[in-house]
């Protein structure tokens, strides 16, 4: 549960890999892309380019390096020839990455083309509600801290939050103890102690909670198929606060807020 400080080395250089995997994606034109050749793409870059492991492929006998969930699908969407990502879509890439070992993991939901009002507001509520847990990462808090703060957030703005899926430790191991609700009380759950590792990240639904699973056995949709959107990133605790292992150049003024 609780890292070293070589161990914390390794895991910052998986994490800023990580983080160059979705700058890539930045770039890309996702529209008319279909979410096997975003998958493949991934694929190549982590392989070949970082010459890191995609740390999904092969776990739980999934075959793929990510998830890819559109729209109204909640988590764990599988890759697909035959669904393209279309103007006005939201969809979700959830990806791992281990380099020399340790294992990094985060997600982004992007905007597709002309995306409308409430599917913008809702990626906007998702990623703030993110942050909303990450602000409470300190040496002293608790896990139930965290879980507070993201569903007051997102029920604050008019948002349910998925209670089935939740965030985990991580190192050698994609999951670890302790799981990481997206729900809580505050001052209850785990005490956070320095060099602790894990996840958040927050699936929020812009209807009901309620989810369901595909037939596939891995599509986790809503159940009143209203838009869902999450964000994941990797998080340590520092002696004073958090360090966020997989953070995107995009988001320095944000984590700034936070120091």
């Amino acid at each position: 549960m609780v890292k070293t400080p070589d161990e914390l080395d390794l895991m910052r250089v998986s994490g800023r890999l990580l983080a160059s995997v979705f700058e890539m994606l930045d770039r890309q034109s996702l529209e008319g892309m279909s979410t096997l050749q975003v998958n493949d793409l991934v694929d190549r870059f982590i392989t070949v380019d970082l010459n890191a492991r995609p740390a999904s492929k092969g776990q739980y006998d999934f075959e793929y390096v990510l998830n890819c969930s559109i729209n109204h699908v909640v988590c764990h969407g599988v890759p697909n020839p035959n669904d393209i990502i279309r103007d006005g879509d939201i969809v979700n890439f959830d990806i791992t990455l281990e380099k020399n070992g340790y294992i990094a993991d985060s997600s982004k939901t992007y905007l597709i083309g002309n995306a409308p009002p409430a599917a913008k507001r809702l990626v906007r509520i998702a990623q703030e509600a993110m942050w909303q847990g990450i602000k409470q990462v300190r040496p002293g808090a608790h896990l139930g801290d965290i879980g507070f703060a993201i569903e007051k957030y997102a029920k604050k703005n008019g948002c349910s939050v998925v209670r089935e899926y939740c965030g985990h430790g991580i190192g050698r191991e994609m999951h670890e103890d302790p799981q990481v609700l997206n729900f809580g009380r505050p001052g209850t759950g785990i005490e956070l102690r320095e060099g602790m590792v894990f996840t958040i990240e927050p699936m929020v639904n812009k209807g009901s909670r309620m989810v369901a699973t595909e037939r596939d056995g891995w599509t986790i949709v809503t159940k009143d198929r209203k838009l869902s959107a999450q964000f994941e990133h990797t998080v340590a605790v520092t002696g004073n606060g958090v360090e966020v292992l997989t953070l995107r150049s995009e988001e320095t003024p944000t984590i700034e807020r936070i120091q």
